[in-house]
């Protein structure tokens, strides 16, 4: 990727930054359009969009979609969360969680000590109380207390794929170990028509088999996904929510249709239907999406 022109204030900062972390070639790319707005690129697949001069901007339709559902969570905002985030990538969601529900208590768990360092750096959040910590994601879970956190946020890509050990019931059982009992366990899966992975995999297999997966573990499971990834029209990102108490649903399928890339709110087990659970053992990394047509 060429650089793009910046409109940052500061007319000698570059365009476009690389530095190679630990698991890819990272790149921020600075948007023409936003004076402090940058994309965050990992080999060329995006991985976050971050406007320091507005964290309420959620650029991406995922992104958009954990939002509304972290918005729609009791006590509502204002009110403060505990909130984990498998995933940090350039910090998106606590930035949002922290302008939106200030004093909330926020980890951040990142495999990539070059990425964190990249964007500690390059995109500070000096002063939001986000514990940023180095780690892979399912061994960070395990030190976690239980009964702890109002959600855990599972955005972990390594490349374009989620690792096959964070797609399994004893992973999700360790999630559920550490939410309270109406915490909500929120996750970014990436599927769809031309996604790749398996001789005889077919589209949103491996979203339905996540689905299956959390109602096997949870009470209550909901996907929220475009129409057009729905209808096998495109490859993109299901959010995948679930708790062992109650759904915000017609709260987030209110959001989600005012939203400007509206989506459809679909029970789990409606979703799920003749998928089978995932276990360690069984465990797959999730499909690669088309070559050039991935962008979350």
């Amino acid at each position: 990727m060429g650089p793009v022109p910046s409109r940052r204030s500061d007319d000698l900062a570059p365009a476009v930054v690389r530095a190679d972390g630990d698991h890819g070639r990272a790149e921020l790319v600075a948007d023409p359009a936003q004076r402090m707005a940058w994309t965050l690129l990992v080999d060329g697949t995006s991985q976050s969009y971050v406007d320091l001069a507005d964290p309420t901007h959620l650029e991406f339709e995922y992104v958009r979609r954990i939002g509304h559902l972290l918005d729609a969570l009791e006590p509502p905002p204002p009110a403060p969360l505990h909130v984990l985030h498998l995933g940090g990538g350039a910090w998106t969601l606590p930035r949002y969680a922290a302008a939106t529900r200030p004093r909330s208590v926020q980890r951040v768990v990142e495999l990539d000590g070059a990425l964190v360092e990249l964007v500690r750096t390059r995109l500070p959040a000096d002063g939001l109380g986000l514990d940023v910590h180095v780690d892979d994601a399912r061994a960070a879970l395990a030190a976690v207390l239980p009964g702890t956190q109002d959600a855990v946020v599972l955005d972990v890509f390594a490349g374009a794929r989620t690792p096959a050990h964070l797609t399994s019931v004893e992973f999700l059982t360790e999630v559920a170990r550490v939410l309270r009992p109406d915490g909500v366990y929120v996750a970014n899966l990436a599927d769809g028509v031309g996604g790749s992975g398996g001789s005889a995999r077919r589209p949103l297999d491996f979203a339905r088999a996540q689905t299956a997966t959390a109602a096997a573990v949870f009470d209550e499971v909901a996907v929220v996904a475009a129409p057009d990834v729905l209808r096998l029209r495109r490859f993109g990102n299901l959010v995948l929510a679930a708790t062992r108490g109650a759904l915000p649903l017609t709260e987030v399928a209110r959001r989600v249709a005012g939203d400007s890339f509206p989506a459809r709110v679909l029970p789990g087990s409606r979703f799920a239907r003749g998928a089978v659970p995932v276990v360690d053992a069984t465990a797959a990394p999730s499909p690669l999406p088309p070559p050039g047509r991935f962008g979350r």
